[in-house]
C-alpha cells in the first residue's frame, strides 16, 4: 500500500525501530510527500511515544468490546502530544491493520512522521500472526490531520454506524436534533440539528480518500463522516474528545434506529409520529395517504390532512440550489461593503498575519494564479484571489465590523422549506468559508443550519452546465429536476437550465435588467417558490 501519492523521488530511508529491514519489505513501500523532519531514535523511546502506543492499544481492546472493531476491522490513531511542537508537526502512532484487536499490544503499533513517513515498525511475530501492515485508512486518518486539525482518529465499525445509512439509502446525510447526547458534539447544543454526511462505500478503504475529502471540504463543521454501508470515521481535537464524540454519535445512530422502529421522527424536535416523508423513509406511507385521498373517511381529518400535505411535499421538487449575490444579498452589499472593506483592511491584513502559514500561501496562490492568468491571456486571479478576500472578511465577521445583509424574505424561506423537509444549498463565487460566514452572522442572525452544504467555484464556472452536473453527482440528485436553482442572473439559468434543473430568476432591487423573451419564470421573493 503507497500510503501518500509521490510527488517528489526522494525514496524513504528509514532505520527500523523494534523492527526489521525484511518486515520493511513486507510491509510497505512509501514515499515522501514533503521534507521530513530528522526524527532520532532517542525522540522515538520517548514515554510520552510509549504511553501514546498503550493507550491505542486499551482504546482498541475496549472499543472491541462496544462491537466497533470486530474482526480486525476499525481502527485508531491519536497523535503523541508534545508542548513544543504544533500540532500539525506532532507524530503519530497509528494501529496496525490485520490484528485481533482485543489482543492488542502496544509493541503492536505504527510510529509516523507528521507527513506519513514510517518512523518505527512492529517487530515479525512468527506464524499464524501475519507480517505488520500499517491500517488501510492511513491515507484518510493523514486526510483527516491534515485538514481538520485533529489530534485524534476513530474509525468504527459499529453495527449502529452501518445500519443508520440503509435506513434511506439515498440519503448523503444524517440528521437529528433535540437530543442531550447531542451536546457532547463539539460545537452543538440541545436545540442544534446535528448533521453527519455520508458518503458511498468503495471496495478498498483507500479509495474512500477522495470522496472523504471533498465532504470535508462541503461539510466544514462535522468532526465525523459516515460511509454506507460500512461505518465512520469521528475525529476530535485529541482522544479524549475523539472518544467522548464516537460514543456520543453511536448513542444517537441507536436511538435512530430505535426511534424509526417505533415509527418516530428522530428529525423533528417533537420526535413525534413520522408522518412526514422527510429523507423518504419508505413507502409504507405514501401507500396510506394516496389510501386516504381515495376514501377519506379511512382516517380523522387531521390525519387525512397531514397525509395529504406530506404526499404533497413528497412529490415536489426536494432540493433547492441557492445563489447568494442578488438572490439572497443585495448585489450592493458585495460591492460597497464586502470589496470596500477588503481595500480598507487588505495591508492591515496582511502585516498582522504574514507570521502566519495561511497569508504566505494565500499570497503565493495569488502570484500563481496572476502568472497562470497572463500566460494564458485572461485577466484576474478570481480563483485565488478569493482565498486571501476569504480571510480579510473572516477577520472582519467574527470582529463584528461586518454583518451579512440578507433579503428579509429569505429567514421565513429557508424555515419554511426546512419545516417541510426540502433540502438547501448554496452556490457562489465566494468561497465556501465567506458563504458560511455570510449566514453565521446575518442581520437575522445565524442562519447557517438551514443550509445542507456550500458550493463554491472549485466545482467549476457558474455559467458552465458542467458545474451543475458536479453539483447533482455531489449531492446526490439522480432525476436534475428535483433540483431548483434560484439565481439573479441569466447566463447561470441558461446553464443551470441545460444541466436538466428547474430555475426560478430572482428579480431584486440592484439587479440587472433581463432582456425581453427570456424564457425563465421570475420571483420576487423566495416565499413565492
Amino acid at each position: 500500500m503507497e500510503l501518500l501519492s509521490p510527488s517528489s523521488s526522494v525514496a524513504i530511508n528509514v532505520d527500523v525501530v523494534g523492527g526489521s529491514s525484511t518486515g520493511m519489505k513486507q510491509s510497505q513501500s512509501m514515499v515522501l510527500k514533503s521534507k521530513s523532519a530528522t526524527v532520532s531514535s532517542a525522540c522515538l523511546e520517548r514515554k510520552e511515544v510509549d504511553d501514546t502506543k498503550a493507550l491505542v492499544a486499551e482504546l482498541c481492546r475496549h472499543f472491541y468490546t462496544l462491537g466497533w472493531v470486530l474482526g480486525t476491522g476499525g481502527s485508531v490513531t491519536i497523535k503523541v502530544h508534545d508542548e513544543s511542537v504544533p500540532r500539525s508537526h506532532q507524530i503519530i502512532v497509528m494501529s496496525p491493520s490485520g490484528v485481533q484487536k482485543e489482543r492488542m499490544a502496544p509493541e503492536e503499533m505504527f510510529v509516523m512522521s507528521s507527513d506519513g513517513f514510517i518512523l518505527s515498525l512492529p517487530p515479525l511475530k512468527p506464524y499464524p500472526y501475519p507480517p505488520p501492515k500499517c491500517t488501510d485508512c492511513a491515507p484518510l486518518f493523514m486526510e483527516v490531520y491534515e485538514m481538520c486539525n485533529a489530534g485524534a482518529v476513530i474509525h468504527s465499525h459499529g453495527m449502529e454506524a452501518c445500519l443508520v445509512t440503509m435506513i434511506n439509502p439515498f440519503s448523503k446525510e444524517f440528521r437529528i436534533t433535540h437530543m442531550e447526547m447531542i451536546k457532547g458534539i463539539q460545537g452543538h447544543g440541545y436545540h442544534d440539528e446535528l448533521v453527519v454526511p455520508i458518503i458511498e462505500n468503495t471496495a478498498l478503504e483507500g479509495e474512500l480518500k477522495e470522496s472523504l475529502t471533498d465532504t470535508i471540504r462541503a461539510y466544514p463543521k462535522t468532526t465525523a463522516v459516515l460511509v454506507r454501508n460500512h461505518g465512520v470515521f469521528i475525529w476530535g481535537d485529541s482522544w479524549i474528545s475523539a472518544k467522548t464524540q464516537a460514543e456520543c454519535y453511536h448513542y444517537l445512530f441507536n436511538a435512530a434506529i430505535k426511534l424509526h422502529q417505533l415509527g418516530l421522527n428522530w428529525s423533528s424536535p417533537n420526535h413525534g409520529p413520522n408522518h412526514a416523508f422527510n429523507g423518504g423513509w419508505g413507502c409504507g406511507n405514501i401507500s396510506r395517504a394516496l389510501d386516504c385521498m381515495i376514501d377519506p373517511s379511512k382516517n380523522d381529518p387531521k390525519t387525512y390532512m397531514v397525509l395529504v400535505f406530506n404526499l404533497i411535499v413528497f412529490l415536489m421538487r426536494r432540493c433547492i440550489l441557492l445563489n447568494i449575490e442578488g438572490t439572497a444579498t443585495p448585489i450592493s452589499f458585495l460591492t460597497d461593503i464586502l470589496f470596500a472593506y477588503v481595500r480598507d483592511s487588505i495591508g492591515e491584513h496582511l502585516a498582522s498575519t504574514y507570521d502566519t502559514e495561511e497569508t504566505p500561501r494565500d499570497v503565493i496562490l495569488m502570484r500563481s494564479q496572476i502568472q497562470d492568468d497572463l500566460e494564458q491571456g485572461v485577466g484576474g486571479p478570481d480563483g485565488e484571489w478569493q482565498w486571501l478576500q476569504g480571510h480579510v472578511w473572516r477577520t472582519g465577521f467574527q470582529s463584528k465590523e461586518l454583518v451579512g445583509v440578507i433579503f428579509k424574505d429569505v429567514p421565513d424561506a429557508l424555515e419554511r422549506w426546512h419545516a417541510s423537509g426540502i433540502k438547501v444549498y448554496a452556490y457562489s463565487s465566494c468561497s465556501r468559508e465567506v458563504q458560511l460566514l455570510l449566514f453565521s452572522y446575518s442581520n437575522f442572525g445565524n442562519l447557517r443550519k438551514y443550509f445542507c452544504g456550500f458550493f463554491d467555484t472549485t466545482v467549476g464556472n457558474k455559467n458552465d452546465p458542467q458545474s451543475y452536473f458536479e453539483i447533482l453527482q455531489t449531492v446526490g440528485i439522480e432525476r436534475p429536476l428535483d433540483m431548483l436553482y434560484v439565481t439573479n442572473t441569466l447566463q447561470e439559468a441558461v446553464a443551470a437550465r441545460a444541466a436538466g434543473l428547474e430555475v426560478r430568476i430572482a428579480l431584486r432591487p440592484g439587479n440587472g435588467l433581463l432582456p425581453e423573451n427570456h424564457g425563465f419564470k421570475t420571483i420576487e421573493s423566495l416565499l413565492n417558490v
